[in-house]
């Protein structure tokens, strides 16, 4: 057992440089290569989570943006559907306005002609008055005159 042990003991010392070697390499693998590719993954999680998060902001900002354009339109379109229905009032009243002179100076023309046929009407029965009268007198007169004419006795 004396002899593992002066073994072991010879294999330690003799590892002391590749010890003391690996440590100043571990150190410097550390110093050199671990922390600075730490502070690039860190830097690149950092900058991947901010556009990330930038990323998401202009969804939300575009998606907000894209709610006020919709909510625009719908205002156009309502404003847009108003402004058809006054211009709709409007014509519709103007149709009605213009229906309703039309309608009045039809009227005025049937109360014109109705005035007129019974002007008409009023010349026509004064001239068959006078007609008739005239009539009547001739036929009075011929009825005269052959009254006159016939002789008395009523014997022919």
């Amino acid at each position: 057992m004396d002899e593992t042990l002066r073994q072991l003991g010879v294999l330690v010392l003799g590892s002391i440089p590749t010890i003391i070697l690996f440590l100043i390499l571990y150190a410097a693998y550390r110093s050199l290569v671990h922390q600075p590719l730490q502070k690039v993954l860190a830097e690149r999680r950092a900058l991947t989570e901010g556009a990330l998060e930038q990323a998401r902001a202009d969804i939300a900002a575009a998606e907000a943006r894209t709610a006020e354009y919709e909510r625009n339109l719908r205002e156009a379109q309502m404003a847009i559907f108003k402004l058809q229905e006054n211009q709709r009032q409007a014509a519709l009243l103007a149709r009605g306005n213009a229906l309703a002179e039309v309608r009045s100076l039809a009227g005025a023309r049937v109360e014109q002609a109705k005035a007129a046929l019974a002007e008409e009407v009023t010349q026509a029965k004064g001239t068959l008055q006078a007609e008739s009268q005239r009539l009547s007198s001739e036929i009075i007169r011929s009825i005269l005159r052959q009254v006159q004419a016939a002789p008395a006795g009523g014997a022919e």
